[in-house]
């Protein structure tokens, strides 16, 4: 079969390995879809995310869908394996599990390829009407789920998305649909900024056009906003996060430092007491997700601005890397 397997930072190659055998408690799916996402891109960038090193060679790819091979179900795959015995496994947080193990982060090789053998469990099913392509983009959507979890979003609130990527995006969407009033998003892209107005924020702001912070806390009334959410993973949007906040307001922090570092002034932070959270990937999101879509409450196919053939996934992660009109890339297989 094909895998597109990386060897080092910008080497994705496209070659032939033996087609997986299933284990007991494991499933032979044919994958369909694989979305790729902002951490994948950052193992093609640089090699590693944060003290995370890719093995040599690793198959990138943690957004998935396939089929059954032996049925032809139609499956949205969690990419999250834990160990489902340790205590916070027991306690329902799996996305903390320090056993775990998940697609496409190593040593564990992910989706970028036709066949995958994965955990019978972890497969679900989806139901008439639900694409490969939908499919795929569940797992984004679970982490935005999770984030606007710990966000608490509540009605008539005020959120800012800080950085509009494929999961800042949603969490725009999420936002609007826990009741948000006023939702301001940022981004250096603008495909992302139009994007984000379709996905429902009130005001898109470029930070390399306009001082980001003094837009949203004037747009306030100098109040601040209720909730950030910040989903760049840039050195400056952590210390933006808790400059637009207002004093007793929420900051989840989703996006990944590439240099493993996150920083902000700290006595901002405090006398404003704000509550800060970090989001690692989701919980059992995954039903949740196929409800929101299924019910068309999410529109996940909007998300998707390019298409590429497994066959040309090194051309996809280099087109990646330099183009900035994509969104959202998908791999077919």
């Amino acid at each position: 079969m094909l895998a597109a397997r990386l060897y080092g930072a910008r080497d994705v190659r496209v070659e032939r390995v033996p087609l997986p055998v299933p284990a007991t408690g494991e499933t032979l799916v044919r994958l369909r879809a694989i979305s790729v996402c902002g951490s994948d891109l950052h193992y093609y960038r640089d090699g590693h995310i944060g003290d995370s090193q890719a093995s040599a060679p690793l198959v990138l790819g943690h957004e998935l869908s396939g089929e059954v091979a032996d049925g032809g179900q139609l499956v949205a795959i969690d990419p999250n394996i834990s160990c489902e015995a340790c205590e916070r496994c027991r306690e329902g947080n799996p996305n903390l599990c320090p056993r775990v193990r998940f697609a496409g982060t190593p040593p564990t090789d992910g989706g970028l390829r036709e066949y995958l053998s994965w955990p019978t469990h972890l497969l679900h099913p989806l139901p008439a009407g639900m694409t490969p392509e939908m499919g795929a983009l569940l797992e984004p959507l679970g982490v935005a789920i999770h984030a606007i979890d710990l966000a608490r979003v509540r009605l008539a609130d005020t959120v800012a998305v800080l950085g509009t990527g494929t999961i800042g995006l949603l969490c725009v969407r999420l936002a609007a649909l826990s009741g948000a009033v006023r939702i301001y998003a940022t981004d250096l892209m603008p495909a992302r900024l139009n994007a984000a107005r379709a996905f429902g924020a009130h005001a898109a702001i470029d930070p390399s056009a306009v001082d980001p912070v003094r837009a949203i806390v004037d747009a306030t009334g100098g109040q601040g906003v209720d909730v950030v959410i910040e989903c760049a993973g840039a050195p400056d949007t952590p210390d933006h996060a808790m400059r637009v906040v207002r004093p007793g307001g929420t900051v989840v922090l989703v996006g990944i430092p590439s240099n493993d570092r996150t920083g902000f002034p700290a006595s901002q932070a405090r006398r404003k007491g704000v509550t800060i959270k970090l989001a690692r990937r989701m919980k059992h999101a995954y039903p949740r997700a196929i409800a929101l879509a299924r019910a068309g409450l999410v529109d996940l196919p909007q998300l998707v601005t390019h298409r590429f053939p497994l066959a040309q996934a090194a051309f996809a992660f280099a087109a990646l890397d330099r183009d900035q009109t994509i969104v959202k890339a998908l791999i077919e297989v």
